[in-house]
């Protein structure tokens, strides 16, 4: 099953007429979750179809989540997912794209696997909130056609399935000046890279402070790296903002930089 997996995700990945594209990905999903019905499947790596797709899990193994995008009109990525726990039996939940139905405030909001903010995710870390562990997702969004969005995606594990978005980034939004965020977006101009990672030695994320390059808050499709770095370091409960990793050094003509460590470790 896992070789007329690969089949099939070549052909959703680069079938010829655009269109065809999502009647092969619909083959796929179906196929994936007859193939995840196996008992014990949880147990199988899927190594070589993980060379097609992103499977990845936390580091405490309490689920994994299969994850692509599509290209159905050959220019913007559509998001598909699935995420398996761990068991013997099969529990499984899809994952459905809704990322251009969301509009404005979705920092603020809290999402399910039927209402999801599609990304595809890199990285997972956990965390720990009054005894409930927080899945803090990486993905990567560019289904704008001007612009590109990274987000930090929190995952919680409740009775009722899986929900996304959670009070944990120490920042504000445009609807909530003063508190915390559900979940944290950074959107760039389509033809640059910004970063948004993990750094292990350092124990924090970083990312690219973006700035306009019309002046324009507004206007999220200017935003390029200005080459300075800020983070987020877990304290409290909550990701809590770091700003200045790498402080700007203001220079005389001729004079050399001197070296500047970044931030501290806890």
């Amino acid at each position: 099953m896992e070789d007329s997996l690969i089949a099939l995700s070549d052909s959703m990945f680069t079938a010829f007429i655009p269109d065809t594209r999502v009647d092969y990905c619909q083959k796929f999903a179906k196929m994936l979750v007859r193939a995840l019905k196996t008992p014990n499947s949880y147990e199988y790596g899927f190594d070589s179809l993980g060379k097609k797709i992103n499977i990845i899990k936390p580091d405490d193994n309490a689920f994994r989540i299969f994850n692509w995008p599509i290209l159905p009109d050959g220019i913007r990525p559509r998001y598909y997912g699935a995420v398996q726990m761990a068991g013997s039996g099969l529990k499984l939940y899809p994952l459905f794209d809704r990322t251009t139905d969301l509009g404005k405030g979705v920092e603020d909001s809290i999402l399910t696997n039927e209402r999801w903010f599609g990304a595809l995710y890199y990285r997972i870390l956990t965390n720990e909130v009054r005894g409930e562990k927080i899945y803090t997702l990486f993905g990567l969004n560019s289904s704008n056609l001007v612009s590109n969005k990274k987000v930090l995606e929190p995952m919680r594990i409740t009775e009722n399935g899986i929900s996304f978005g959670a009070p944990i980034f120490g920042v504000a939004s445009e609807n909530n000046q003063n508190g915390t965020i559900n979940r944290y977006i950074m959107e760039y101009r389509k033809d640059v890279q910004a970063s948004l990672n993990w750094d292990d030695e350092l124990k924090l994320i970083y990312f690219d402070r973006l700035v306009s390059q019309s002046n324009d808050p507004n206007r999220k499709y200017t935003y390029v790296p200005s080459g300075q770095y800020d983070g987020f370091r877990w304290s409290g409960n909550r990701w809590t903002y770091v700003q200045d990793l790498i402080p700007v050094q203001p220079l005389k003509d001729g004079e050399a930089p001197a070296p500047v460590p970044l931030a501290p470790k806890n």
